[in-house]
């Protein structure tokens, strides 16, 4: 035997190993299906919740991660020579083996794909961004379907995806067990294959390090935890709006008086009229300042989720002397809500909540407003939310110094008397009908 044959042990019968760019794509595909398998049972399993949804986005990154992978590997492998089967192997052996590696090929490829036909056909149009930096498209001409037949490919995406994961099971039995019995039994070149220098034999320190970085993929998947999202930044110190008592409960909305009704008793009356010189105020127009902020809190599978309206407006007309002839107008653009997760974000979005394509704004006005102590005041007006007008009052406290004033105030509303959460999201076992809305402001006179 020469030098030269020692320098290129490649032979006509193929090469003693695969390539080195075989051999990385190998273990890199391997692991993360392994650690994909294990997170979908964590996500199957888990509370449907905020870190279950973390999960499923994780779960669809790795996914297309795959794909993308699984088609560079099989690219290399259709122009690459692959090293031949060990002398002497049965020829079932043979057969079987490459029926195990061409049912690798269609898992590493179907099952990302199946995935993404549901995700592309889901009810819930949200979107796929891979890492939480790369947006993914849906598949073309999936999302554009009619319902009837976006509801059978989302169908046949699950049945795929589900009948593929078993079959994953049992191809990972075989193919470990293979491995085991060439490297343990037969004592032949196969694990070297993948795993340049290795010799046969259990003793190989290459198959135990293969099976601690297992081991090690298993228990990251199981211990993996998604950051929590991070809410929206506070408001900045300088706003005094923060240091006014927030009032614990929202009085219920004030309807009209029906006909014939009895007029207001006395006390009552006399704690929402106006000053007897009101006549001789004007309500003041007032400029919100930098640092005010409108936020919305509620429950997702027990899960708080705390978010913040970034654009919105307010035109201010208001005097403590002439609550008369105050009004409030409030716009509030919905396609600025960010509650930390820019996926969920999107999804607020789309047809089953804001519907911000038909709707991209909700409007509070009020021209109603009572004072009941001193400093806290109720605004009583309508809520235009994506499309549904109801009434709604809003208590809040208010500090004027001066030219500037600071006010803060919660209530509370019904998402479902709106329509936010349509077809399984109108369900309030997950999240709650009640969200909180609460602002803290800081305004000067104009």
């Amino acid at each position: 035997m020469t030098a030269e044959t020692h320098a290129n042990p490649a032979s006509a019968a193929g090469p003693v190993r695969y390539t080195t760019v075989a051999i990385i794509l190998h273990w890199l595909i391997a692991a993360a299906l392994i650690f994909q398998v294990i997170l979908g049972w964590r996500a199957d399993d888990g509370p449907k919740g905020a870190e279950t949804f973390a999960l499923f986005q994780l779960h669809k990154s790795i996914g297309i991660t795959i794909l993308v992978l699984s088609l560079a590997r099989l690219a290399w492998k259709l122009t690459h020579k692959s090293p031949p089967a060990p002398a002497g192997q049965p020829t079932w052996e043979k057969l079987a083996a490459h029926a195990v590696h061409v049912g690798f090929y269609v898992i590493m490829i179907g099952l990302p794909l199946t995935g993404w036909i549901i995700v592309s056909t889901s009810r819930i149009n949200i979107p796929t961004i891979l890492f939480g930096a790369i947006p993914w498209p849906h598949l073309p001409g999936l999302g554009h379907l009619a319902d009837g037949a976006k509801e059978a490919w989302n169908n046949i995406g699950h049945l795929g995806h589900g009948l593929l994961v078993k079959f994953t099971y049992l191809l990972l039995a075989l193919h470990l067990g293979a491995v085991a019995k060439h490297q343990i039994l037969d004592r032949d070149e196969v694990f070297g294959h993948m795993a340049a220098g290795a010799k046969p034999g259990i003793k190989e320190p290459r198959l135990w390090l293969a099976a601690a970085g297992f081991a090690a993929v298993v228990a990251a998947a199981y211990l993996y935890t998604p950051a929590k999202a991070k809410a929206p930044a506070p408001a900045p110190a300088e706003s005094a709006a923060d240091e006014l008592a927030l009032p614990e409960e929202t009085p219920a909305p004030v309807a009209a008086p029906a006909a014939g009704a009895a007029p207001a008793a006395p006390a009552e009356a006399a704690e929402a009229a106006p000053p007897a010189d009101s006549a001789l105020k004007d309500p003041v127009a007032w400029t919100v300042q930098k640092g005010s902020h409108l936020d919305f809190n509620l429950a997702w599978a027990d899960t708080p989720i705390q978010g913040r309206f970034s654009r919105w407006t307010a035109d201010i007309l208001f005097s403590p002397e002439a609550l008369d002839r105050s009004k409030l107008t409030v716009s509030i653009d919905l396609a600025s809500a960010a509650s930390g997760d820019s996926q969920r974000d999107e999804s607020l979005q789309g047809p089953d909540f804001f519907n911000t394509s038909a709707n991209p704004k909700a409007t509070f006005t009020a021209t109603k407003f009572r004072k009941t102590a001193e400093g806290r005041f109720v605004a009583d007006g309508t809520l235009d939310l994506r499309g549904t007008k109801k009434p709604l009052s809003l208590p809040f406290s208010l500090k004027i110094d001066g030219d500037t004033a600071t006010a803060r105030g919660v209530t509370s509303l019904d998402r479902t008397a709106f329509g936010v959460g349509q077809g399984e999201w109108a369900s309030t076992d997950q999240i709650p009908a009640k969200i909180k809305v609460s602002f803290a402001l800081t305004a000067k006179k104009k």
